[in-house]
């Protein structure tokens, strides 16, 4: 089963990610506001993430607290291979002409870039 989140699935799981963990009312007042979502709605989809393996669950009292499973690093690595193949660069390119981007974004890409550089080199010369 392909368990790539939806749009849907996706929106629930930002909330997630920036909450770590949630019942469906806490996910249903992050949500509700922007996308109009009725709380059963979101309790039906956080059961079929639980279903699909992108969220898990505990029980606590009455109440089911979620978590997620899936880290934007895996989602965004899902992302990359199944759209770009993997190809990093075209990703980025991709992204550089679609998004009207500030001197101050560009700049922040360019030191994200150079912190990627040291690390990696940082990285090799411990290998030696």
């Amino acid at each position: 089963m392909d368990t790539a989140p939806t749009e849907r699935e996706m929106e629930i799981l930002k909330v997630l990610w920036s909450i770590e963990e949630g019942s469906v009312r806490d996910v249903h007042a992050r949500l509700e506001p922007s996308s109009g979502l009725h709380f059963n709605t979101i309790q039906t989809q956080l059961r079929i993430m639980d279903d699909k393996g992108l969220v898990t669950h505990r029980r606590e009292g009455r109440s089911f607290l979620y978590r997620p499973l899936r880290t934007r690093e895996d989602v965004s690595s899902r992302f990359l291979h199944k759209v770009y193949d993997g190809a990093v660069n075209e990703l980025v390119l991709n992204m550089l002409n679609s998004e009207k981007l500030s001197d101050k974004d560009l700049s922040e890409l360019e030191s994200l870039i150079a912190e990627a550089r040291q690390k990696k080199s940082r990285t090799r010369k411990g290998k030696k």
